[in-house]
């Protein structure tokens, strides 16, 4: 947006005051909180309760409808749960591991020692580590929905109670299970699957964690106190809640606008960058609206407030961003889309094992059948099935981070190649996101370094970030600037003073007009330059135009390499910004992106997303501000730039470290690669558990005479999950 268009004709100030009522009902005001006391499910959001816990359905975390941006920021009480249980049990998960598979080696007990010995250390694993599992293994039961944790609990206890009763009763076993001394147990399976299982959910409540920093961030925006005046025209200090619709507030030079509402005194440039994408400051006078929580740069100004509390912009953002992240479905693992149906087969399986060798099995035929329906729990506890993914994960993030990619869960790898639509923030996404001085062009009589170093050196006393573009740039040309004797900032139009005994002007039209200049001899130039994406200044000395100065946001250098690659991936690339249509143009022509929105708002932005979304396009959407914060959010991937703001980033599920677009393409290949092993993972898993179930429940041994014991089958399992890390760490070439 240029100077002339930010800046239309002079407004008059309206000095009206009101009669403050503090008892008004209807003036009380809504306070800018969060209901976090209601959890819901992301996947079942029809599931509502007070507190924390984990879904009735299917087992997920609950989250907060509406994160709270409480002073100690307190860790999730679930993740501080599992991750005490996870790293008190470690040291004995490990223990035990050790005793099962080097006991010959180390021999330090008799062989019936060690099996109490792993019996002691497993219970507090088993009884308390993964009692919450067992606790949604066995509501999972009660609700008739079985999943993953129907499974583990199934798996785990099955090994557990099978592994007690070898150790407490062992001669209820036929001979052929005695090896090496003793009957096999397995505590060593049940402990390594629970403490895997814990890791997991560690990760993961970590990664969704940070789903609500986002809403944190932007509640943190808002100043926490507003400069009251009242009636009798004296000041004072209050909160921010206690702000009222009609009040009037100074905002001093530095300090955040703290509601929304009307200048009705002073002038000033307001930073609204982190709000609305517009890359540089907006000057207010009498009558301009003012938005909450952005920044005050250098003038004094009183407002009179409009929209207070949940009303806000701000507010609005907040409640945007929570809706849309609880609209987003988390990940469906594609081990969960048949967890259900494979639960409910493996225990028809183990029960008709259990009957089949009971009734028309050898003696003792119960003893066999039970034996036999333990190793099918155990050879179909999913303990491959749970490394499938997490492992290919895992270290697909850590590739992408080698490539400036972050992922922020899982989803986002595995969503990021349906995509097939891209929505592109411009300021500080496709362009630098400051003002960089462009070209000086020089009237008759003047030359364009002269113009500069001119503007320069008046710009010197300005804390305008245009000014601070300019005097960059004449620094950087070597460029001798003489300091301004006198200095006046016409707030909104320019500035003016003596520089080595010149009176110089520097400005927009209105200020060239107001010093009864005219700039139609430069105005051909100035229409060429704005259609470009600049901001034009002009610049008169004693009285006469001397020329023009051009500030833009300069393209990264980095950005057409990325569109080109992106629409060679068949991407149907968006613009979408805040800024200007005639910028937005400017730009959009420039990188051959014919689609493109200009003057958007973050709600307009949200309503694009989901409109393409309606259309049945897989969307994700680039950005780097606040103002993207929502559209991030709703979008199937959110992509943020690391250069941007942290609410961005927090509401993104990819991040560019770098803010190069390119990591796009780089991550679109992972992801792919990905899920392709992914798939790979999933379909070792099950193939172990389809080859060896039957084997389990005893169908060799009418034919051969084999059984598989349940040491075999937990061997088979342990096979499995390292055929799966095996696949997995292949992603890192």
């Amino acid at each position: 947006m240029t100077p002339d268009s930010q800046h239309g004709h002079h407004q008059g100030l309206a000095h009206t005051h009101h009669h403050h009522k503090s008892d008004d009902a209807s003036s009380e005001p809504v306070k800018l909180t969060a209901v976090g006391a209601i959890y819901t499910c992301p996947m079942h959001p029809e599931i509502r309760q007070n507190q924390p816990g984990s879904c009735p359905k299917c087992g997920m975390t609950l989250e907060p409808l509406l994160p709270i941006a409480d002073e100690g920021d307190d860790e999730n009480p679930e993740l501080r749960d599992f991750q005490r249980r996870f790293w008190r049990t470690l040291p004995l998960t490990v223990v035990v591991t050790i005793l099962a598979m080097f006991s010959h080696q180390l021999a330090l007990f008799s062989i019936a020692t060690q099996t109490w010995v792993e019996l002691v250390l497993s219970l507090p694993i088993v009884l308390w580590a993964g009692w919450p599992f067992f606790s949604r293994g066995w509501q999972s039961v009660l609700n008739r929905s079985p999943n993953m944790w129907t499974l583990i609990g199934l798996g785990t206890g099955a090994a557990f109670l099978y592994s007690v009763l070898a150790t407490v009763a062992p001669q209820i076993f036929p001979g052929s299970f005695i090896s090496m001394g003793r009957v096999g147990v397995y505590y060593e399976a049940a402990a390594v699957i629970i403490s895997l299982t814990l890791l997991g959910q560690v990760l993961e409540l970590k990664a969704r964690s940070k789903t609500s920093a986002a809403i944190k961030s932007l509640l943190g925006l808002a100043p926490k106190t507003a400069r009251r005046i009242r009636d009798d025209g004296t000041e004072e200090d209050i909160p921010l809640s206690h702000v009222h619709v009609g009040d009037l507030l100074r905002v001093r030079p530095g300090e955040k606008v703290p509601v929304d509402g009307v200048v009705v005194e002073g002038s000033s440039a307001v930073d609204e960058s982190m709000l609305t994408g517009e890359p540089l400051p907006v000057s207010k006078r009498g009558g301009d609206q003012l938005i909450g929580a952005t920044l005050n740069t250098n003038g004094a100004l009183v407002m009179r407030s409009e929209r207070v509390g949940s009303t806000t912009m701000l507010a609005q953002i907040v409640q945007m961003v929570a809706q849309a992240q609880r609209s987003k479905a988390p990940m469906q693992r594609m081990a969960d889309v048949v967890a259900g149906g494979f639960v409910l087969v493996v225990v028809a399986i183990a029960a008709l094992t259990l009957l089949v060798w009971g009734i028309w099995g050898p003696q003792p035929s119960w003893v066999y059948g039970a034996i036999n329906a333990v190793a099918v729990l155990i050879i179909a506890c999913p303990c491959a099935l749970g490394l499938a993914t997490p492992m290919s994960i895992m270290v697909a993030t850590g590739k992408g981070a080698t490539r400036g990619v972050l992922f922020r869960d899982a989803s986002a790898i595995e969503n990021l190649r349906k995509i097939d639509t891209l929505i592109i923030d411009k300021t500080g996404t496709l362009t630098e996101g400051r003002p960089v001085f462009d070209r000086a062009v020089a009237a008759p009589g003047f030359s364009d370094l002269e113009v500069l170093r001119l503007a320069a050196s008046l710009d010197q006393g300005s804390e305008h970030p245009l000014a601070d573009a300019i005097v960059k740039a004449a620094r950087a040309l070597g460029l001798s600037l003489d300091k301004p004797s006198q200095f006046e900032s016409s707030s909104g139009i320019g500035v003016r003073g003596l520089v080595s005994g010149h009176k110089v002007l520097l400005g927009n039209t209105a200020l060239m007009q107001q010093a009864g200049l005219g700039v139609d001899g430069l105005m051909p130039q100035a229409e060429k330059l704005r259609a470009e994406g600049a901001s034009v200044m002009y610049l008169a000395v004693d009285g006469r135009l001397a020329g023009l100065l051009a500030v833009s946001d300069p393209i990264k250098t980095s950005t057409p390499e990325a569109l080109e690659a992106l629409k060679a991936a068949g991407l149907r690339i968006v613009m979408a910004t805040g800024d200007g249509l005639t910028t937005a143009r400017a730009v959009g022509q420039r990188l051959g992106i014919d689609e493109v929105h200009g003057e958007v708002k973050p709600a307009d932005k949200l309503d694009l997303v989901a409109r393409l979304q309606r259309e049945g396009r897989v969307v994700a959407m680039a950005g780097d501000g606040i103002n993207d914060a929502p559209a991030l959010a709703k979008a199937d991937v959110g992509i943020a730039m690391g250069t941007g703001t942290d609410v961005a980033m927090n509401s993104a599920q990819v991040t560019l470290i770098k803010g190069d677009l390119r990591g796009i393409a780089a991550a679109r290949t992972l992801s792919q690669d990905t899920v392709r092993n992914m798939k790979q993972n999933l379909m070792f898993a099950f193939l172990y558990n389809v080859l060896g179930v039957p084997v389990a429940a005893g169908a060799l041994y009418p034919f051969t005479g084999w059984l598989l014991s349940p040491l075999i089958a937990a061997l088979a399992m342990s096979l499995s999950s390292a055929s799966v890390i095996g696949n997995a760490l292949r992603l890192r070439r």
